[in-house]
């Protein structure tokens, strides 16, 4: 398995939470979601993080991927990225692996 780095900030933060990890295997897409967030400690609503945290993904993949030989500027990509998460949010959802929800 290939997993990625840690980063730093996180392994330096006490406080930090793994929210997400996903992965590419037997040709599907397979995630592992901490959900479950203590709304009043961080002052926001738990959909509004899980927003901020979608968004950041997007922008992120975005840069790199317009700076990893493309042709397409960063908005270029993330307007492509938001066409296909819309297109994948209409289409039928695939069936549960069991491995999302709470994680303590």
């Amino acid at each position: 398995m290939k997993e990625r780095a840690i980063p730093q900030a996180a392994r330096e933060d006490g406080q930090a939470v793994e929210m997400l990890r996903v992965w590419i295997a037997g040709n599907q897409v397979h995630c592992s979601i901490k959900q479950g967030l203590d709304a009043a400690a961080i002052g926001l609503a738990e959909t509004g993080v899980w927003g901020m945290i979608l968004a950041d993904v997007a922008r992120q993949l975005a840069t790199q991927i317009a700076a990893d030989g493309s042709d397409a500027s960063p908005d270029a990509v993330l307007g492509a990225l938001v066409g296909q998460f819309i297109a994948g949010l209409q289409a039928a959802p695939p069936e549960a692996d069991g491995t999302g929800g709470t994680d303590a």
